[in-house]
């Protein structure tokens, strides 16, 4: 797509130095326990292994697998992906959501780093493709659900890892979406959207009612 697109190795470039930028201040300061980045959770069942995200990570793939690269563009769309996933998730479920907790209101810490995760989609409004206001308003309460489950996953668990590899591959697999195949089955891009949208907010609603009844992190050390 482009000098500059998913499979150009400019931005897999660019993304790879701010990661590895990000990751030597994170472990010059010793900052990686504080967000969350030393260590991976212990009691697993406890979160029902995050079987939800998982589920939610393959639903670029609900409508077909079509590879959108081939070559070495291939391979620099899927490491970009990860590399956004990861850095979205230590801007989001590290650095802010830890400066909000500063002020010892972890209510509005979860809230305000979920509703930015979810706004920002609404830039999906001025795509080329023409999505409708419901569609987007619906990928925008998905996201918002998406990062209440994330924040809360971390909260619960202690451990930002399970965040990254969710968001990460999810973005990973969207270069395997089949559109084409979307289309044919629900007769639009917009009704495939929704469908998806249908099954994936309950399923992840449902995850975040059953995180937030769990202790946090710092009361099960």
């Amino acid at each position: 797509r482009g000098t500059f697109g998913d499979a150009s190795p400019w931005p897999l470039l660019g993304l790879a130095v701010l990661t590895a930028v990000i990751a030597l201040f994170i472990a010059k300061n010793g900052l990686a326990k504080k967000y969350g980045l030393s260590t991976w959770p212990s009691d697993q069942k406890r979160y029902l292994w995050f079987i939800p995200m998982w589920i939610l990570t393959t639903g670029n793939l609900w409508g077909g697998v079509h590879a959108n690269y081939s070559g070495m563009g291939l391979v620099c769309g899927i490491l970009s992906m990860a590399l956004v996933g990861y850095l979205e998730e230590v801007i989001f479920r590290g650095f802010l959501f830890r400066a909000m907790l500063k002020d010892g209101n972890t209510k509005t810490a979860v809230i305000v780093t979920a509703a930015t995760f979810g706004i920002g989609h609404i830039v999906n409004l001025f795509n080329a493709s023409g999505q409708d206001l419901l569609v987007t308003l619906g990928q925008m309460a998905f996201a918002v659900a998406v990062g209440f489950a994330l924040v809360y996953t971390l909260l619960k668990s202690g451990s930002i890892w399970p965040c990254v590899i969710f968001h990460s591959a999810n973005n990973a697999l969207g270069i395997f979406e089949n559109e084409a195949a979307q289309i044919a089955l629900f007769g639009s891009t917009n009704a495939a959207i929704l469908a998806g949208l249908a099954v994936s907010i309950p399923l992840c609603v449902g995850y975040v009612i059953y995180l937030m009844r769990l202790p946090d992190a710092s009361q099960t050390v």
